[in-house]
């Protein structure tokens, strides 16, 4: 199968999805066009994933498409941004028809429930490598950024923590209790809070998705906005599931494991009274921000030190 059959027959129909009509122009030309209307700012983000690296060789495609999309779309949460489109950069070592029919399936899937359309992309041959940029809008001067947390500010976050990192010890699990199950789920299906991240608009001082671990992405947010925090552990949010599947372990899953993508978000006192409730039910306090920087745990005995730091694709490289 040629480079554009491969196109034509995979991923031209996931262009063709009922989509924004910003996209004024999408595959099939040197370039893909997304109309900005005048009081909007576009907001943009690239995703790369590596076999081997962010996912398992042998892994599932139809999972993979899924997956791949999310993470980039949690970026778009993360700035409470609209979704509109995305392109794809697709490397291969060779044309697998089922492969390729698993992939896009889950792409298509993913792309429909996030609201994105493909606009358009490139395919290679090479190691298997996933490039995915999305693009989204926003009321101009409007998205939420790391650098607006200010001491007194309270520290919340949404879902469970911990939940997709316990699953990588259970990805070739071949009969999964009911608790494996469920965090198998949330790494192979992960879901970007989008909605959420819209109704944080006008709320939050700050924010970001969970990707690599909530100490180091909350540490993103302390160091962009010259502040420090204290988490108490205690009031972290963890499934039943995780806390069975790893017991006395579970909170030290919920500071440092990654591949959740929900969202910490910083909220003044002001903010937080007079937010309603429907927001206040999907955010779960776990601490608050102070002028000294750094980040202080209370209620466990772990550091922040070591693997707590979250993943680092060149960390001790110099």
């Amino acid at each position: 199968m040629g480079e554009f059959d491969l196109i034509r027959r995979y991923f031209q129909p996931l262009a063709e999805h009922k989509g924004s009509e910003a996209v004024v122009l999408g595959i099939g030309d040197d370039c893909a066009i997304q109309r900005i209307p005048a009081d909007q700012d576009l907001v943009f983000s690239i995703d790369t994933m590596v076999e081997g690296i962010h996912f398992p060789k042998g892994y599932c495609p139809e999972y993979l498409g899924w997956r791949a999309l999310a993470a980039a779309a949690s970026d778009l949460a993360a700035m409470g941004a609209d979704p509109v489109c995305f392109t794809l950069a697709l490397t291969l070592p060779v044309a697998d028809e089922q492969w390729l029919a698993g992939f896009a399936m889950g792409l298509s899937r993913a792309s429909e429930c996030f609201g994105l359309v493909l606009a358009g992309g490139d395919t290679t041959r090479g190691p298997l490598v996933v490039s995915l940029q999305v693009h989204g809008t926003i009321k101009r001067g409007e998205a939420l950024s790391r650098s607006g947390a200010r001491a007194g500010d309270l520290v919340f976050v949404s879902g469970t923590l911990g939940d997709a990192g316990a699953a990588l010890d259970f990805l070739d699990e071949p009969e999964p209790s009911d608790d494996i199950a469920f965090v198998l789920g949330r790494y192979h299906h992960p879901s970007p809070r989008l909605d959420l991240g819209k109704s944080l608009v006008g709320f939050g001082s700050s924010c970001i998705d969970i990707s690599d671990g909530l100490i180091a992405d909350l540490g993103h947010i302390l160091r962009a906005s010259g502040v420090g925090a204290t988490v108490d552990v205690t009031k972290l949010p963890l499934s039943p599931a995780l806390c069975n599947v790893k017991g006395s372990e579970a909170a030290r899953y919920g500071l440092s494991s990654g591949d959740d993508y929900e969202l910490c978000v910083t909220v003044s006192p002001e903010c937080w009274k007079v937010a309603p409730e429907q927001l206040k039910e999907q955010l779960t306090m776990i601490g608050t921000i102070e002028h000294d920087q750094g980040l202080r745990l209370l209620g466990s005995p772990h550091s922040v030190e070591g693997d707590a730091l979250g993943f680092d694709h060149f960390g001790g490289v110099s």
